[in-house]
């Protein structure tokens, strides 16, 4: 190992999925961006697809279950809250364990808007809950080519890889 490299057996991966369904009435937030769209997401929260993918990437790399388990949609307290504030305190769970993000890679899958005008600041978004630099998170965008329910436009998905290292 050469001087500078991250002793590899502090590193930690994790992958993340969510979808959810597009419904009239609510707003469509992504990467905690809220994006001008006719549909939004369904969810207990605010639906949050990336960001809920990232969070599960995140609590799967340091083994501390999913965001159902810490977020459940029965608890009231969650009812419409910001997956921001979710990812916030994922971060603080994992700091509480001794464990940093290293890097996320996500990719949002849908079909309608196009998102890359939001990126940026999905990306800044994201960096800011995890109190780490941009540069080491990278949001994407696919469509379902008009297959399945994605490519219909009823809904939404994310995958997230996250890497963590222990302290």
């Amino acid at each position: 190992m050469k001087s500078g490299d991250p002793d590899v057996s502090s590193l930690r991966v994790g992958q993340g999925y969510d979808v959810h369904r597009l419904i009239e009435g609510r707003p469509l937030v992504l990467g905690g961006v809220i994006i001008p769209h006719p549909y939004g997401l369904d969810g207990h929260s605010d639906a949050d697809v990336l960001l809920h993918a990232i969070a599960d990437a995140l609590l799967g790399a340091a083994a501390l279950g999913d965001i159902g388990k810490h977020f459940p949609n029965t608890d009231a307290r969650f009812k419409d809250i910001s997956s921001i504030l979710l990812l916030k305190n994922v971060a603080e769970l994992l700091a509480r364990h001794g464990r940093v993000v290293v890097n996320i890679d996500a990719t949002l899958i849908l079909e309608q808007p196009k998102i890359a005008p939001f990126v940026d600041q999905m990306r800044q978004n994201i960096a800011g809950a995890l109190a780490i630099s941009v540069d080491r998170v990278s949001v994407k965008a696919t469509t379902g080519e008009s297959v399945g329910f994605i490519g219909r436009g009823e809904g939404a998905a994310a995958l997230a890889v996250a890497m963590i290292q222990q302290q």
